[in-house]
Formats: C-alpha cells, structure tokens, sequence
C-alpha cells in the first residue's frame, strides 16, 4: 500500500517525528541464524521509511556476515506489519534518506506524480526487488495482521511459517489503486484467487494460504517463533552456494514467467491510480485515511498504518 502524498516544495512539511525510543528494527545472530525482527508494535509495525531503510540496513548485514546462512524475518507484538504508515507519528514519507535501491533522485521537494514516483520506486518496488534477491534464504514468521505492505515483505521471503491467527490482505482497492506496489498477486496465487483478495479486501487465514501454496507451514502461535527456528536450523545445513544458486535458480524461473516485467506493469498502473485520485478526489490515496479504512474494512486490525 502506500503512503500519504509527498510534500510538495511550496507547502511546509509536517513535523520531523520524535527519535524511537527503541530501534525500529532488531538484529541478533545465533549460530547460522539471523533474526531481523520488526519494532513498531505498538503501531502493528507499520512500516515508515525509518524502519525500511532499517531493514535493507540489517539485511546487507546478514549477507555480508560469512557466518549467517540463513535469515529470518519477523514481527514484534500481535502482529507481523500492518502496512506501509499512513498515519502515525512516526510517518517520515516527507524526508530524505539516502538512496539504495534505485537511481532515481530524491522525492523531496518534488510536486504532484514526480515525486511519488522517485519514493516509491525507491522504498516500495525497489527495496523489495532488492530484498528478493539476496542470495541467502529468507524465512518470514508471520504472526496476526499481514496487510498490503506487510505482504510484499512476506512475498519477498523465500519461505512463510504463519501461526494460526495470522491473516492475509490487500485492501488498497477501496483506495482506488490496483494493489501493493510489489505486485506479486499472480505469482504467489492463483489468479481467480488473487482477483478475489484485491476485489474484496477481505482477509485470508493462514489455512486458506496454506491450501493455496502461498503459506509453506502452520502452527499454534506459541510454536512460531521455535518452529521457525527449526527449519531455519534445517535450511542451514545446506551448503551456502548451492541454497543460493539454487534459490537464484527459482527467482530466474519466475522472471521468466513474467513476474519482472509484470511488477513494472502494475506499478505504472498504480501511480495511474494515484493520479487519478489526485485530480478527482480528496488526495492520491482518494481521501481512504486511517479511520475511513478502518470503516470499510468493519474491524480494528485490518488496515494498514498500524494506529
């Protein structure tokens, strides 16, 4: 999903957010295990740019760690990622950071269509590109609300473990806009299925992912973590080149099915739609704040943003 529109030059920007009184992403390594852990529960770990860069941040890390085989990533709190922040106090969509992904400049200070362009090429389609093709394996826990932008990390992982509660959603049509910036919908399900998600926003169990291949394994809440440490410990056996060349090996097979080109495809088709609204609604994101999601959705942890 994304996130509200950018400053534009000639309008004062929202107040810088407070520093986290904690990291906004935790890092620890146990033997060949890496855990990159998310750390915004209080927001459902809304994602802002703080906590993306945090994470491309500790990803590098694990990949350049000679001793780190294989990485899991996970959640803090009830829930895996509510999304991209659309409304905390930490949203910092209106800052620079410095680029990693991509060439494109910085969105700062840029108008209209320009500037959303440069951010999300840069922090949504370009940082889960990148993330995809790390070349150790990825484990996602996934626990509670896994919403829009909290499915284009899971997607980018190489495995998913999900607990019993967790649940699956693209609700971002009710803004207008043709699903998530990674838009692996036809990739990872099947698309009648994929089409029911974006049509209806409405969640999917992890039994249901389960069923469909999107979800690799299910256990009880109080097993994930230990579960997904397990087979991380399993994964790690493998010898180091041939987990990548084999995971390199699949990814290359699935660019050959179309998803490269298919990602870019939709992401022109997303910004359509942010331009859209721009000139006929209230704001690119076609007035859906926080509350008027929350509305449409009828439940508390549905949406995105994490408030």
């Amino acid at each position: 999903m994304t996130t509200d529109p950018v400053t534009p030059a000639d309008s004062a920007p929202p107040a810088d957010p407070a520093p986290p009184a904690e990291p906004v992403v935790r890092y620890e390594r146990t033997g060949p295990v890496a855990t990159v852990t998310m750390n915004r529960p209080e927001f459902r770990n809304a994602q802002n740019s703080a906590m993306t860069y945090a994470l491309d941040r500790a990803f590098y890390e694990a990949a350049a760690d000679d001793a780190v085989k294989v990485i899991v990533l996970a959640g803090a709190g009830a829930h895996f990622s509510s999304g991209h922040d659309i409304g905390t106090p930490g949203r910092d969509a209106h800052l620079p950071f410095e680029r990693r992904a991509g060439l494109w400049w910085d969105h700062c200070g840029k108008a209209g269509a320009e500037g959303r362009f440069a951010r999300e090429s840069e922090v949504y389609l370009g940082m889960c590109r990148r993330w995809r093709e790390l070349p150790k394996p990825v484990i996602a826990a996934v626990q509670g609300a896994c919403v829009a932008g909290g499915l284009m990390l899971a997607w980018v992982c190489d495995l998913i473990v999900a607990s019993e509660d967790a649940f699956f959603a693209d609700p971002v049509v009710r803004m207008g806009i043709p699903g998530v910036e990674y838009f692996a919908h036809p990739w990872v399900l099947p698309p009648r299925v994929a089409k029911e998600l974006l049509y209806t926003g409405d969640r999917m169990s992890a039994r249901r992912a389960h069923e469909l291949g999107m979800v690799n394994r299910v256990v009880p809440r109080e097993r994930l973590a230990g579960h997904t440490r397990e087979l991380a410990g399993r994964v790690a056996a493998m010898p180091r080149m041939g987990l990548a060349l084999a995971k390199r090996a699949v990814n290359q097979a699935e660019d050959l099915q179309g998803l490269h080109g298919g990602l870019d495809a939709a992401f022109a088709l997303h910004h359509l739609a942010h331009a859209h609204n721009a000139e006929t609604a209230a704001d690119p994101l076609g007035g859906m704040d926080i509350r008027a999601m929350k509305a449409e959705a009828g439940t508390e942890a549905g949406t995105e943003a994490g408030a």
